[in-house]
């Protein structure tokens, strides 16, 4: 596997394997990602939004495993959100997730001075990697948040080593 930055080749494939993931959950309602206007076209996004990317995971068959990104929320404060990690099934328990993050971490640590993600609680297995890795759970959402539906919320402090 290797990890690399989005093209728009990629971009049928993520938005497939996002919607699948949120379907698979009953997680394909207003207010989450699955209605995100830009999900078909994630590449062009990234590229086009001021200090963000968007990396992808990809098996040795060059199909995509999965991807995650960073995204400014509240660039006056520092904060980036960590969006989109979302795995293909085929290739949950690969690792894929668990290598996105470090690359996404360091992509933030450059520009940003604390990482902000929200989701449900119901993805158990999510929830259990963020606390993992250090993300500290929070009571309520950031005020930028566009994910209504989310119930779970978290920010992690870049600059603590």
């Amino acid at each position: 596997m290797k990890i690399r930055e989005i093209k728009p080749t990629d971009d049928a494939q993520m938005a497939k394997i996002l919607r699948t993931s949120l379907e698979q959950l009953h997680l394909n309602l207003p207010g989450t990602a699955y209605f995100d206007p830009f999900v078909d076209h994630l590449s062009e996004w990234y590229q086009q939004t001021p200090v963000a990317k968007y990396f992808v995971a990809v098996a040795d068959n060059d199909q995509i495993m999965g991807g995650c990104g960073v995204g400014p929320i509240d660039p006056q404060r520092g904060i980036a959100e960590l969006q989109k990690l979302y795995v293909d099934p085929a290739y949950r328990q690969n690792g894929a997730a668990t290598q996105l993050l470090p690359v996404c971490f360091d992509y933030a640590k450059e520009h940003y001075q604390s990482l902000y993600l929200e989701t449900f609680a119901s993805m158990t297995a999510a929830n259990h990697l963020y606390h993992k890795v250090g993300f500290k759970p929070l009571q309520q959402p950031l005020s930028q948040s566009e994910h209504g539906a989310c119930d779970t919320w978290y920010l992690m402090n870049l600059q603590a080593e």
